[in-house]
């Protein structure tokens, strides 16, 4: 059977297989795309209207890299380190950046263009070791899968193709990171400058929409967000291409990624310039970073400060004098020298029928563009290379340059020790077909295997899947220079490995932002959260965009862009603006505040007062009028009354464990002391009632009754109050409420049980005195201290009643105040009913202070007299005393 080619593939390139061993394939982008002018898919689209991009354009770049593995190969040919033995040939393709390109390149190097006899071993007859290839990573991919289809299993090996999905063939190796590095560099690129809200731009193909895809799921792990995500059509198209302007005219996000080649990001790049798109920070890939295609002077207010990531540079020995002996009249069948020569010095090579093409667009910025075939000028070939200024002969920027020599040097050292280890056995038959079947394998293991140091000390080793792991990225960042040509200015780098990586950017580092304040851009949908709000999150939209909801009370937010805002501790509370946590306001019944120094000095002119009444009493001591119904128990109750008044001092300062335990004993057994001596007295009243009621003398009371009843209540009282100190003693309490800005420092009670039943037994006792100075209310006017005692103990009642209700509406230090004034009252209240009277006439008519006065036998005509504390007894001796009435 026999196999015939259904037509020629019209190709240009490079071959020189004669001579050698082995031979290198190789597919360089020496022009951009092509479509010809007699193609009916041309017709079509000219026929309906299309707004197209036509680009057959020379690529200096392209051949600079093709001329470089020229150069390479070479060199490795005259050294005597590898391959001694053998030497390597090349055939080289212009895939014109296209697919079908690459397709047709990879066929060729398989089968040649034989019409009838297709040759599947290679089309130069001789060992093709593997493919440099392919400019790209689409174009890698679509040469991958025809080679893994080959019966000897062909690999290439990429120098720009970076797209992560090439680790996944096997016949694919690299001397460029992939763009998983690249991708993770550039979202620690974004978070390093605080950027959230990111636009993306991607060509429409394996490189631009596998990088976006990895970009956004990265990105959205760090909790960023992607503003838009468009492509760029790969094939002109108008209204495709307004989808993608549109989106960064209308956007928020000022900071922008552009995965795409310097040829598909071509026409982009003139329409955001024709629409005048300004301010916007572009990330750059390596793909387009360094290209001379974009980076114009005339783009500079447009994409000025463009920051991205480009594989190192580097000097090649030897390449810039290899790539300056170039010129047409060496070879006049090299077409690609012409073509270069004729677009380099705009002429026309005499005799030679190789178009002159011109840069030419149709309807893509509005203007139409001639293509001029042939220029008017023609060369003379004494044009000097060292006059022109373009991307062939710039040296400055050798890059994915230097990745193509790498490339060969890889295929070169496995090929070498592959044929070091098989030529111990099988000198002789070393080229025999058999025996390159079986290198045609194990050079994939030899090359995955090769680790070598690059002319400028680098090194080089792959892992298992064909890729660089461990390297850096160059930072570079856009800059005007003095000239006015744009500089790319390296600013950094980002160093990585398998399993970390450093982003290193120095302080002094200068970079340069195109905004309108030439300072950092802010790239966000909604500004961070200002201190004192928190994130809140709206339905629908990414994570990005929020509302800032201020903090609540009691939490605060102290960084800018919390999600959440933070409790402040116990002691603390937020701040009027919500952004710190300040201490609590601290509230309790202080000396220095006026509240708490009135009731001191009230505190302190009772316990005066009753002082001074004790002098009056001490100095009259053998009156009539003080030694009525018992002078001792007035002497306890004038010093449980100033008890009384000075435990209030216990209430007001900031309270601690022992004044908390004190306090509220001291007062209960000042009141306790005060109310049995008074109920002592009473007792005696109401035995003189029932004597004076039952006409009875036999009735007497021995005087040390009384004090035995104050022993005991006292001591009763003790009792309990020790019980309630060692059981359940008060302790010093910190009122801390969620909703209050303040702490009250108080104190708890311990136990209300206790509490009310050492204050109960003082209710008590003043009930007793009441109701038996009640009942012997008929005695005589002029002789009965019992009225001024009902009189107390009313006024008594009525404070402590009104007490209650104000103490428990009431909170913080004016609960001490109100108890502290209900002290100070009723012990006032005491105070004046039991003592000023008997004041009033020790000191004011002291006439009236006489036994026939106070005995009641003598009558009264200053009516005044009739109010005194009289007794209804005098105390006959020191060991008996006589309640006698007569009637």
């Amino acid at each position: 059977m026999t196999c015939r080619l259904m037509r020629k593939f019209n190709l240009t390139g490079y071959v020189e297989a004669e001579n050698h061993h082995f031979v290198i394939g190789g597919q360089f982008p020496v022009h951009y795309r092509t479509i010809p002018t007699t193609s009916p898919f041309l017709t079509q689209i000219e026929a309906s209207g299309s707004q197209m991009l036509f680009l057959s354009r020379f690529n200096f770049r392209g051949f600079r890299w093709m001329k470089t593995m020229i150069h390479t190969i070479k060199e490795i040919n005259e050294r005597k380190d590898i391959l001694p033995e053998h030497t390597l040939g090349y055939q080289i393709f212009d895939n014109c950046f296209s697919t079908t390109k690459a397709m047709e390149s990879s066929m060729v190097f398989l089968t040649g263009q034989d019409e009838y006899k297709p040759k599947w071993r290679n089309s130069t007859g001789k060992y093709l070791i593997g493919i440099i290839g392919a400019g790209g990573s689409t174009m890698s991919l679509a040469g991958a899968r025809i080679l893994l289809n080959y019966k000897y299993f062909q690999f290439q090996v990429g120098y720009a193709s970076s797209s992560s999905i090439l680790t996944e063939y096997l016949n694919v190796y690299r001397t460029i990171p992939s763009d998983k590095f690249q991708t993770e560099a550039i979202v620690n690129l974004i978070r390093h400058f605080g950027w959230v809200w990111i636009g993306a731009i991607a060509s429409d193909d394996d490189y631009g929409k596998h990088g976006v895809k990895s970009f956004r799921k990265i990105l959205e792990t760090n909790n960023l967000c992607i503003a838009f995500s468009e492509t760029i059509p790969k094939v002109y198209s108008n209204e495709k291409m307004q989808i993608a302007i549109d989106a960064v005219k209308s956007s928020t996000a000022k900071v922008i990624v552009l995965y795409a080649t310097d040829f598909d990001l071509s026409p982009f790049v003139l329409e955001v310039i024709h629409h005048n798109i300004a301010h916007r920070t572009w990330i750059a890939t390596e793909a387009w970073i360094t290209s001379a295609l974009i980076a114009k002077p005339e783009y500079f207010p447009y994409f000025g400060g463009t920051i991205g990531f480009a594989i190192p540079r580097s000097v090649i020995p030897g390449l810039k004098e290899f790539l300056y002996d170039v010129h047409p009249s060496k070879d006049p069948n090299d077409v690609l020298t012409i073509e270069f020569w004729q677009t380099a010095f705009n002429c026309t090579w005499p005799n030679s029928s190789v178009p002159y093409n011109v840069d030419h667009r149709v309807n893509m910025t509005g203007k139409e563009d001639r293509l001029y075939d042939m220029s008017d000028h023609l060369c003379t070939g004494k044009e000097k290379l060292k006059d022109l200024k373009n991307t062939y002969l710039d040296t400055s920027q050798l890059r994915i340059t230097n990745n193509v020599r790498q490339a060969v040097y890889l295929m070169a050292y496995g090929l070498d020790r592959l044929i070091r280890v098989l030529i111990k056995e099988y000198r002789e038959y070393l080229l025999h077909p058999k025996i390159l079947a079986f290198m045609s394998y194990k050079l994939f293991e030899y090359i995955r295997k090769v680790k070598f140091t690059t002319h400028d000390g680098r090194k080089i080793e792959l892992n298992v899947h064909g890729d660089i792991e461990n390297g850096y990225y160059d930072i570079l960042n856009w800059q005007m220079d003095n000239t006015g040509d744009i500089a790319i200015v390296k600013v950094g780098e980002y160093k990585f490995t398998r399993s970390k990586y450093e982003l290193v950017l120095p302080k002094n580092s200068t970079l340069f932002w195109n905004t309108e304040s030439s300072r950092l851009p802010d790239s966000v949908c909604t500004k961070v959260c200002p201190p004192g709000t928190r994130k809140g999150f709206i339905t629908g939209q990414p994570v990005c965009c929020f509302d800032c909801i201020p903090c609540e009370d009691g939490y605060v937010s102290e960084k800018p862009g919390q999600r959440l805002c933070n409790p402040c501790s116990e002691d603390d509370w937020s701040n009027a603006e919500k952004n710190k946590c300040v201490p609590k306001h601290v509230e309790f019944l202080a000396y220095e505040e006026a509240l708490g120094f009135t009731l001191v000095i009230l505190s302190i002119f009772g316990a005066l007062v009753v002082l001074a009444v004790t002098v009056v009493y001490v100095i009259h001591r053998h009156t009539p009028l003080v030694k009525a119904n018992d002078r001792e128990l007035s002497f306890l109750i004038q010093i449980s009354l100033v008890i009384t008044v000075l435990s209030t001092m216990l209430f007001i300062g900031k309270p601690c464990n022992w004044s908390c335990m004190a306090r509220q004993v001291t007062l209960a057994l000042g009141f306790c002391l005060c109310l049995s001596s008074i109920l002592g007295k009473t007792i005696s009243l109401f035995f003189a009632y029932r004597i004076s009621i039952s006409k009875t003398q036999l009735i007497s009371m021995h005087p040390s009754f009384r004090k035995l009843i104050v022993l005991l209540c006292v001591f009763g009282e003790i009792g309990v109050c020790a019980s309630y100190l060692v059981l359940k003693p008060p302790s010093m309490f910190k009122n801390i409420e969620r909703q209050n800005v303040k702490i009250i420092f108080e104190c708890n009670e311990g136990s209300v049980e206790f509490l009310c039943s050492i204050f109960g037994f003082d209710v008590l006792l003043a009930l007793l005195c009441f109701v038996t100075t009640f009942m012997a209310r008929q005695l005589p006017d002029n002789y009965y201290e019992g009225k001024c005692i009902t009189f107390g103990m009313l006024f008594f009642f009525i404070v402590w009643i009104s007490f209650v209700p104000a103490y428990l509406s009431t909170k913080g230090k004016f609960k001490v105040a109100v108890e502290i004034f209900a002290i100070l009252a009723s012990s006032y209240g005491l105070l004046g009913c039991l003592f000023l009277p008997k004041c009033f006439i020790i000191l004011l008519r002291p006439k009236r202070n006489t036994d026939e006065t106070v005995g009641g036998r003598v009558p009264t005509v200053d009516r005044s007299i009739q109010l005194t504390s009289a007794s209804v007894s005098s105390e006959l001796n020191s060991t008996m005393v006589s309640t006698v009435l007569d009637e």
